[in-house]
């Protein structure tokens, strides 16, 4: 069975209009907001871990990779790839909005559509992390039924670096087998 990923069209707040489109993390438009949450990071935490991400592991079958565009704008990115370390896991990284898409929604819209696609991907559950300072990236994955677990990445600093975890198959799981669905159109 083939899995097509194609643009996915969305609505959040009335403002507005809101594609979801797969994308390598080379593109343009990707490299761009790659670059804007660097140096957020940096300005944030004082460094940031690299945003040269290998392509390959952002492509099927590893993962993907999606720009989130508004009226035409990219607004937002986010990917999931496999975790090499763990069978039936994948991890969600480099999740970020621009700074006036922020507080619509759409880091939940981003979230449960990277969480649909892992699931046709044959994910079971979902790894991520961020930093102690970003609190609304904490409120949202604690909203989305993420729980804290111990660090999966060698040489994190706990002082700084918060992991998460959340089940998406069998009775603890928070995803609806129609958004499952709907990642396959």
């Amino acid at each position: 069975m083939t899995t097509h990923f194609g643009d996915q069209r969305a609505r959040g707040h009335d403002l507005f209009e809101i594609e979801f489109v797969p994308r390598r993390v080379d593109h343009p438009d990707a490299a761009s907001l790659l670059k804007a949450f660097y140096d957020e990071q940096v300005g944030r935490y004082g460094f940031a871990e690299s945003v040269d991400l290998d392509p390959d592991m952002y492509d099927l079958p590893h993962g993907l990779f999606v720009v989130i565009y508004d009226h035409g704008r990219p607004v937002g990115c986010g990917g999931c790839r496999r975790l090499r370390t763990a069978n039936g896991t994948m991890e969600i990284k480099k999740t970020y909005l621009v700074p006036d898409a922020r507080g619509h929604g759409l880091g939940r819209q981003l979230l449960v559509w990277l969480e649909a696609r892992a699931v046709v991907l044959g994910a079971q559950r979902i790894i991520l992390e961020t930093g102690i300072r970003n609190d609304a990236a904490l409120a949202l994955f604690r909203h989305s039924g993420y729980t804290p677990t111990d660090s999966y990445v060698v040489g994190r600093d706990p002082s700084i670096n918060r992991a998460f975890v959340k089940t998406l198959a069998g009775s603890g799981s928070r995803l609806m087998a129609g958004d499952a669905q709907r990642a396959s159109a």
